[in-house]
């Protein structure tokens, strides 16, 4: 399906009937909408109603130039308008890295827009920027950040020798092939420099987000390679709704390593 936001086109899938319980859920880097097509089809099975957009760089026809463009507050704007769109109040919202952080993002500006959340692979953005700032393994996991930040060298260096970089961040993953899901769209340089320009546009996205007060939960997998136990642990301190961390013996690559279980947590909200 095509889901249009002002003057933006979103490519989405669309699992379940419309008239069930909605629930939109959003991808991170360097992945699409199809990193959630098991924990999709799961969910339609139980009764609910999924939209999994490829976000803002990611759709052809959402990718406008600049990195101004891919600032928090567009990226925000962009799902609280899908789901203004797609004629619904409020979704269960759900987010996967970078779609992690905006999903953070969107509980605590439209709160009136979440029925739950769950974040996966990435704390609240006050508990990651604490880790950032103070804890040395979080420091040393989260040093690739400084290549992606650089226009034009970060696709060099990730697009050479056939991309052997960009595969290699799937490493880790329980299964391998996850990255032909995804290399068609962020192995091209356009739809790449979108994706990276999520990194170039960071101001605030690690500083001072309120508390979140919509039903929360937490999914980090413990042999996450980008994201500590300092920063997952700390994350409890920013959520004043009802919160359940749930730890997992998976990587980073959550929503295809462990489907069952995080479909059993998306559902349990």
């Amino acid at each position: 399906m095509r889901i249009p936001v002002g003057d933006l086109v979103f490519d989405a899938r669309e699992h379940g009937d419309r008239a069930h319980r909605p629930a939109l859920l959003l991808h991170g880097f360097p992945e699409t909408g199809a990193s959630w097509d098991e924990v999709a089809v799961r969910l339609a099975d139980a009764g609910r109603y999924v939209v999994a957009p490829d976000q803002r760089g990611y759709s052809p026809g959402a990718r406008p130039e600049g990195i101004e463009a891919y600032r928090i507050e567009h990226l925000v704007a962009d799902a609280v308008g899908m789901i203004e769109s797609l004629g619904l109040d409020a979704v269960d919202l759900v987010g996967h890295d970078w779609g992690a952080i905006v999903a953070w993002h969107v509980a605590v500006w439209h709160p009136e827009r979440v029925r739950s959340l769950t974040a996966v692979s990435v704390p609240h953005p006050g508990a990651f920027g604490w880790a950032l700032r103070n804890d040395d393994d979080q420091k040393q996991r989260s040093e690739y950040m400084q290549l992606f930040r650089q226009p034009d060298k970060a696709e060099d260096v990730l697009l050479a020798d056939d991309a052997r970089r960009l595969i290699a961040m799937f490493s880790g993953a329980a299964d391998p092939t996850i990255v032909e899901r995804h290399l068609p769209v962020v192995g091209e340089s356009a739809a790449l420099t979108g994706a990276l320009n999520w990194y170039r546009a960071m101001t605030r996205e690690f500083g001072d987000l309120g508390p979140v007060t919509v039903p929360t939960t937490f999914v980090w997998g413990n042999d996450d390679s980008a994201i500590g136990r300092a920063a997952a642990e700390r994350c409890a301190q920013h959520v004043e709704g009802p919160y359940e961390f749930v730890e997992l013996g998976v990587s980073h690559w959550v929503p295809e390593d462990d489907p069952d279980r995080l479909a059993d947590e998306i559902l349990a909200r």
